[in-house]
C-alpha cells in the first residue's frame, strides 16, 4: 500500500506508514508533536501495569527510570532478594519493549543469558578443578598454576562482558524509531 503523504511503499495490511506515520486507512497525517517525557513515577506504574507485556514499545525514559527504580529497591537490606524476584519479570518486559522501540528483536536479550551461562560454566569448572586438585594431591600441579590459567580465561570473559555492556548502553541510550513500526505505534506520539 502506497502512502499518500510521502509515497513510501508499505505492507499491504499496514495501518500506518513506516516512514511518516500517516494513517493509511484514513489518510490523516500525525501532527508530529511528541508527548511529554515519562516521569519516574509513571515509569514505575507502567512497569507494574505492563508486568507481563512483552510486546509493544517503551521509551528511553521509561526503560531507564524503571532500571533506576529496580536497582534502588534491590539494595534494600534484608528484602532486596525478594524485591529482585518481584521486579524480574517486569524488567525483562520493559527491556523487551525498549529493544522493540529501537527496531530490535527481544531475542537480543539472549546475549546476556549466554554471557551469564559462560560465567557460570567458568565458575563451576574452576571449583571442580580446585576440588580435583585437593583430592589428587598431585605435587606436580600447584594451585597457583591452575589459578593462572583460569584467571586468563576470566580476563577474556571480563573483556567480553565490558564490550557487551558498552554495546547494550549505546543501544539503550539511542532514541527510538520514529513513527509506527512492526512492533507497534510510536510511544512518544498520541494514538488518538
Amino acid at each position: 500500500m502506497k502512502c499518500t503523504a510521502c509515497g513510501q511503499d508499505n505492507e499491504e495490511n499496514a495501518q500506518f506508514c513506516g516512514v511518516c506515520g500517516t494513517n493509511l486507512i484514513s489518510g490523516e497525517v500525525s501532527v508530529g508533536t511528541e508527548l511529554p517525557m515519562v516521569g519516574f513515577g509513571q515509569a514505575i506504574s507502567r512497569g507494574f501495569s505492563n508486568y507481563f507485556t512483552f510486546s509493544g514499545r517503551a521509551t528511553r525514559a521509561e526503560y531507564w527510570f524503571w532500571t533506576l527504580f529496580s536497582t534502588l529497591v534491590q539494595g534494600i537490606p534484608l528484602v532486596g532478594w525478594l524485591i529482585s524476584l518481584a521486579v524480574l519479570i517486569p524488567s525483562i518486559a520493559v527491556t523487551s519493549r525498549r529493544l522493540h522501540d529501537i527496531g530490535k528483536s527481544a531475542w537480543w536479550m539472549t546475549v546476556w543469558l549466554s554471557l551469564g551461562g559462560v560465567w557460570i560454566l567458568w565458575s563451576v569448572g574452576f571449583v571442580l578443578e580446585v576440588i580435583g586438585l585437593e583430592e589428587s594431591r598431585n605435587p606436580e600441579v600447584e594451585f597457583w598454576d591452575i589459578l593462572g590459567t583460569w584467571l586468563i580465561w576470566a580476563g577474556f570473559l571480563t573483556l567480553a562482558s565490558i564490550g557487551v555492556v558498552i554495546w547494550w548502553v549505546v543501544w539503550f541510550v539511542r532514541k527510538g524509531d520514529k513513527g509506527p513500526t512492526k512492533y507497534g505505534p510510536d510511544p512518544r506520539h498520541s494514538t488518538s
